[in-house]
């Protein structure tokens, strides 16, 4: 077994701190970035400049273009040679990918919903409630982003962090595609009483397989109209 010197390699650490430091800011830009995605700030199609973002977030250009290339790892963005950074859209295989990882993420953390925390319970009901709230004041866009926190709050009933965070990255994706489909009223307007089901099947009737076999039909109902509509587009 060979054996290396602690000088040496702390030596060629401290060599590369830099890229590390580097490496880290973009990270960190990389997450506002996926945020303004979760949130449906950016839309597919759109193109990064780099000067305007990296003025905005005050970081260099090799900064943001690291936070670019992890974003593109992620499917959100695609580089288009000579013509710059592009945000990614979706195609209908992007999509029938991302519901065969919800499927297996989403009914798996929902079956630990006798065993979560109860704050965690209580996320999934006010993701509920919110996009309640935000439908009432006519913001259906908002409802995209409740129902993105509705999703994510049913994963963290799983109590994994690594899980919380792969499903915020495939969510962010699957955000881009809701934008293809055009109006989100018309597309969201019939899943928001499916939440208010599953929680009611949760809650009153302490039922949790027929929540999971609800939360079945609902992901197969949802990918086959993005599907559909992605084909058409």
């Amino acid at each position: 077994m060979t054996t290396v010197d602690a000088g040496d390699w702390l030596s060629a650490l401290a060599k590369d701190r830099g890229d590390i430091d580097r490496s880290s800011t973009a990270e960190r830009v990389a997450d506002k970035l996926r945020a303004s995605v979760l949130d449906g700030d950016i839309k597919p199609g759109q193109q990064l400049n780099e000067k305007a973002l990296g003025d905005a977030l005050r970081v260099s250009r090799n900064t943001l273009r690291e936070a670019f290339r992890l974003l593109t790892h992620e499917r959100l963005l695609v580089h288009e040679y000579s013509k710059g950074v592009f945000v990614r859209r979706p195609d209908a295989a992007d999509v029938a990918d991302l519901y065969a990882a919800r499927r297996v993420i989403e009914c798996g953390a929902l079956r630990r919903w006798d065993d979560a925390p109860e704050e965690a319970r209580q996320a999934v009901r006010d993701a509920v409630s919110s996009g309640r709230e935000r439908a009432a004041a006519g913001d259906w866009t908002g409802v995209g982003t409740a129902n993105i926190g509705f999703h994510r709050a049913v994963t963290a009933l799983a109590g994994s962090a690594r899980l919380d965070e792969e499903v915020k990255r495939l969510l962010a994706e699957l955000r881009l595609a809701f934008h293809v489909m055009g109006d989100p009223e018309a597309f969201h307007r019939d899943y928001l009483p499916l939440h208010g089901e599953l929680v009611t099947r949760l809650d009153a009737d302490h039922d949790v397989p027929a929540a999971e076999a609800a939360l079945v039909a609902y992901l197969d109902r949802a990918e086959e109209q993005l599907t559909t509509g992605l084909r058409g587009a």
